[in-house]
């Protein structure tokens, strides 16, 4: 494996955009690096930025969601290892490598990082996004038969053969459950590594809320049983 491609959606980040690609721009993975973003409309000034950034951006003329971002990222991507990475500091690129090196080193077809298996970041969930980030990964090893301890993570990475034979519907935040969904029931080679975590509030900037923990309810439930 020689390239590696990160996909970024982006919606209305301009404080925080240019900190995280510095940090992504910073991890050596040992491979050619090629950073997609894609901004979904934003309307804060975002756009704004994308002449200081020497990277490929696409654009929605309305917002559509993380999941369409991601779809629209993967047309574009060339890479043989595909990883994710939201455009906040919630998350640490430099905890990506344990991830790719699975992938690379062909022990895994799908690695996921998850925040609840290291312990140290039991301080930095709030309380109801904790509670809701365990019910649905507790819902997911149930449905699907496997063990995983963080299915809600941003932080995936996938063979890019695998991720790209999956038909992604979703345009929310429901592409989490809908992806692992569809990884498990292909019985791709899966494992976890430990990540670290910095949860930000609503008033900080995060989007995803309560509505879209129900929404991932019924999007594991619809595709153990359909599509």
């Amino acid at each position: 494996m020689n390239k590696i491609s990160i996909l970024i959606p982006v919606y209305n980040e301009k404080d925080l955009l240019l900190e995280i690609l510095k940090q992504v721009e910073a991890v050596d993975f040992g491979l050619e690096k090629e950073i997609i973003l894609v901004d979904d409309c934003s309307t804060d000034g975002t756009k704004d930025l994308y002449e200081k950034i020497p990277y490929k951006v696409l654009f929605h003329q309305c917002n559509m969601g993380k999941g369409a971002a991601l779809r629209t990222g993967l047309k574009a991507a060339t890479g043989d290892i595909i990883i994710i990475q939201d455009a906040d500091l919630e998350y640490n690129p430099a905890d990506y490598k344990p991830l790719v090196r699975l992938i690379e080193t062909n022990a895994a077809d799908v690695v996921y990082g998850s925040r609840l298996a290291d312990t140290r970041n039991s301080g930095n969930f709030l309380m109801l996004s904790y509670l809701a980030n365990v019910f649905l990964t507790q819902m997911t090893r149930i449905l699907y038969g496997t063990y995983m301890t963080d299915m809600e993570t941003c932080y995936k990475a996938f063979r890019a053969d695998i991720l790209k034979d999956i038909t992604i519907k979703s345009n929310r935040f429901d592409f989490e459950p809908e992806i692992t969904a569809k990884v498990l029931k292909k019985n791709s080679r899966f494992m976890e590594v430990p990540i670290s975590y910095n949860a930000r509030k609503s008033s900080e900037g995060k989007k995803i809320g309560w509505k879209d923990g129900v929404q991932a309810v019924f999007t594991l439930l619809k595709y153990r049983f359909f599509d």
